[in-house]
């Protein structure tokens, strides 16, 4: 008579070889038992209609990496394409990958506020594009652009000057 253990090892054994029959091998997440260990930080993305900065800091407010398009390109009209944009983020990302960043929260701003428009510059989703083909993992986008909220009072009233 079979004790339990060796009806396990049977058992196992037999379900090793089904699955050499069909062909299929086990996935990636079951061979690796030491999954990465994950290093998060926060993405600030400031866009604007003239250009895109990116500043990459960690959890405690410390900075990890640093880009503009500014940085990337000598032309101040080419500075808030998301061409620029894209490649201002590949810099970014690699410095923070060789820091050991491997996913992000994002937050976008744009200018907003009372002195500009409520929406990001062009640069931004050619930002996200970016990271995610640099394979660093994004955890969540936040649009942080501030709205007005009735705000100062004109110089000339709310009808405006009249003349």
């Amino acid at each position: 008579m079979k004790t339990k253990t060796e009806n396990k090892t049977e058992k196992t054994n037999r379900s090793k070889t089904k699955l050499e029959k069909t062909g299929f091998k086990e996935s990636k997440n079951q061979q690796n038992k030491n999954p990465e260990k994950e290093h998060v930080a926060i993405a600030k993305i400031y866009s604007t209609y003239n250009n895109t900065i990116i500043h990459i800091v960690d959890v405690a407010g410390n900075t990890i990496a640093k880009a503009s398009g500014g940085q990337v390109t000598k032309y101040d009209r080419l500075k808030a394409s998301p061409t620029v944009a894209m490649f201002a983020a590949k810099k970014a990302a690699y410095e923070a990958k060789e820091k050991g960043i491997n996913a992000l929260h994002i937050r976008i701003r744009g200018k907003g506020g009372h002195e500009g428009p409520h929406n990001p510059g062009p640069g931004s989703q050619a930002v996200l594009k970016s990271f995610s083909r640099a394979g660093i993992r994004i955890k969540s986008i936040v649009d942080v652009t501030p709205i007005a909220h009735g705000g100062c009072k004109s110089p000339h009233g709310r009808r405006g000057r009249r003349v």
